[in-house]
């Protein structure tokens, strides 16, 4: 895929060029071509709740301008609006598709992180787990790696991991409306 590729139907701002990816997502880059050349760290933005990749656009365009040669900007398109609602198993395997066809087409792509936002934290993680290769181990009495500093040696997707951030994402669930009363009704009613 080259860097200019998609001019005919992208944008550029401030310096900031963006089209629309092959696989629905919308990407952005450095306009300047030598900075667009050595950007070799995958960003992947990930909307919340019957969101769109419109919610990442500004803070997209902030990563591509405050450090231009670094990054390449992916906000995710394919769990758009209702199909927020399928759960975060079946979004999270259309993301690892959306990525892992990304990454075929940007070979010169080596760092991967994630920035999220509520249900799209949960996704991310979920694609994390799916996409994560553990090292190759050179002992063969045991492939799995023994320390921490040796599990994050890992990949995902084949690159190097390097941020997960989330943002009002519920990783520990979330409380429905009056929960915590329904279950005090029940102990008095069962209890």
């Amino acid at each position: 895929m080259s860097e200019a590729r998609g001019m005919g139907n992208g944008s550029v701002k401030n310096g900031v060029c963006s089209s629309e990816s092959v696989n629905g997502g919308q990407d952005m880059w450095s306009c300047d071509k030598s900075a667009a050349a050595s950007a070799d760290h995958l960003v992947v933005m990930v909307h919340g709740i019957l969101g769109s990749s419109k919610d990442w656009k500004f803070a997209a365009e902030q990563f591509v301008r405050m450090i231009p040669d670094k990054v390449f900007v992916h906000r995710s398109e394919r769990n758009t609006a209702s199909l927020t609602l399928d759960g975060v198993d079946v979004m999270g395997d259309r993301l690892a598709e959306e990525i892992l066809e990304l990454i075929k087409q940007k070979p010169s792509l080596r760092k991967i992180s994630f920035v999220a936002h509520s249900v799209g934290g949960l996704v991310a993680r979920y694609v994390i787990g799916r996409l994560f290769r553990p090292p190759r181990s050179n002992n063969t009495e045991d492939s799995l790696p023994k320390s921490c500093e040796e599990l994050s040696k890992g990949t995902i997707g084949g690159l190097e991991p390097m941020n997960f951030i989330t943002a009002a994402t519920p990783h520990l669930g979330s409380r429905g409306n009056k929960q915590e009363g329904d279950a005090m009704q029940s102990e008095k009613v069962h209890g």
